[in-house]
């Protein structure tokens, strides 16, 4: 049918707006809400795509001094990144350390040098994830104990076997290690090079929560209670116990 002037004028007046598309679900393509040291400003992924692997010699530090520098740090495996909220430290002379041992076969990466990965095997179930601090032979690292998706979120679920976005897919030190996907193999790893498993620069964080370790009963009054848990303040990519973190 031709239709007038008059009518065409009066069909695009009435005529609807097309929507905008929606933006993607918080963590399809990048974090999920909430997450992370970001305070504003930059999208995740622009700051993602500006950091760097971090150079051996970072990490080549006494393990209490490394520890509260890993915060807002990223962990990198392929397409999944993690930013790193929660940590403790575990010095060569620590009674709580597996370096107390000495070196046998399942200790020996503990004792390699700072930068290198240590991943041991907890109660049969957990992959722990650590990073060896100081020099070789110290018998040093940090225990990631938390962080927050920064991207690759889907596959985090999948190996995590939940469907959500909340702090509990990721805080606790065995979730971390499922969620990279992670076993025994890579410990020796070198997370200073490019490829596989590596660390990134990231934001400084404000203000650090401190408090003693979880789970060491067994080691010496003296390190049960030191404040060697190092965490984000104001983030809820923290695990329990909350209540022992203070201000530093």
């Amino acid at each position: 049918m031709i239709t007038s002037p008059t009518t065409s004028r009066r069909f695009k007046r009435t005529a609807r707006r097309k929507k905008k598309p929606s933006a993607l679900p918080a963590g399809s393509d990048g974090a999920a809400s909430g997450s992370a040291v970001h305070s504003g400003g930059s999208p995740a992924s622009l700051e993602l795509a500006a950091a760097t692997i971090l150079p051996r010699i970072f990490f080549q530090i006494d393990a209490l001094n490394l520890a509260p520098l890993l915060l807002g740090k990223l962990l990198r495996r392929d397409h999944v990144v993690l930013q790193i909220t929660e940590v403790e430290a575990y010095r060569g002379n620590d009674s709580a350390c597996h370096g107390r041992f000495g070196i046998t076969p399942r200790t020996a990466p503990v004792f390699g040098p700072g930068g290198h990965a240590y991943v041991y095997l907890c109660y049969g179930l957990h992959m722990m994830f650590n990073i060896v601090a100081d020099k070789e032979g110290v018998g040093a690292a940090v225990l990631i104990r938390s962080c927050a998706p920064i991207s690759g979120l889907e596959t985090i679920q999948y190996r995590r076997g939940q469907k959500t976005d909340k702090p509990v897919l990721l805080t606790g030190p065995g979730k971390v290690g499922q969620a990279l996907g992670l076993s025994t193999t890579w410990s020796n790893h070198p997370l200073y090079i490019p490829g596989g498993l590596e660390i990134l620069n990231g934001p400084k964080p404000e203000n650090i929560l401190v408090g003693p370790r979880v789970g060491i009963d067994y080691a010496l009054p003296e390190h049960v209670n030191a404040p060697w848990r190092f965490a984000v303040a104001g983030s809820p990519w923290i695990s329990a116990p909350k209540n022992t973190l203070k201000p530093s």
